[in-house]
């Protein structure tokens, strides 16, 4: 069964069964249309900046149909036509002739690019982890401008297996005692 989520960023969404479209093995494609004034978002640049930040270090990848353009020199094709109608010559040939005329042609070639391709900080060895990894996640996770005071990278073994990042800030949180902010300090990642 394949389904189709479909939304208009109004607060509402639909669920339906997908039956005309495109039958997917495996997978999620995402199709966005724009309005005029958000044009800036089909920038390849702006949307490579959006996955890294927001998605960097999610263990499912993510992909980008991307088109570069490469230069190359082919050699100019002379007019045979030309040279049949023409009775035969006999001319001598110097170096600078014999080199043969080319011409610049742009190629455009459509590719894959994975955008994700660094594992998750919590699965990977803390051997390996450097310290500006746990800076950067951290920072990333929680909008700080500094550093944390510590970490703790671990993994535990039993009826349920998991790995786990725990951070310490360096300063509490300025409304940490108001009674009626939400607490959202644990953040689940799979």
């Amino acid at each position: 069964e394949q389904l189709v989520w479909e939304s208009s960023a109004g607060g509402t969404f639909t669920i339906s069964e997908d039956k005309d479209g495109e039958r997917l093995t495996r997978g999620t494609r995402i199709v966005l249309y724009l309005k005029d004034e958000q044009k800036e978002f089909l920038d390849e640049k702006k949307i490579k900046d959006l996955v890294k930040k927001h998605s960097q270090f999610i263990q499912y990848p993510i992909f980008l149909l991307t088109v570069k353009t490469t230069e190359k020199e082919v050699e100019e094709e002379e007019d045979k036509a030309e040279e049949d109608s023409e009775k035969p010559k006999i001319e001598e040939v110097t170096e600078d002739e014999e080199k043969k005329k080319t011409k610049k042609v742009t190629e455009e070639t459509k590719e894959w690019d994975e955008l994700n391709k660094t594992k998750p900080l919590w699965l990977q060895d803390p051997k390996e982890v450097t310290k500006e990894q746990y800076a950067a996640f951290y920072k990333s996770l929680t909008n700080d401008w500094e550093e944390h005071l510590a970490v703790k990278h671990f993994s535990v073994e039993g009826q349920i297996d998991f790995r786990a990042l725990l951070y310490v800030p360096k300063r509490a949180p300025f409304d940490m005692f108001e009674p009626r902010k939400k607490s959202n300090n644990i953040k689940l990642y799979v």
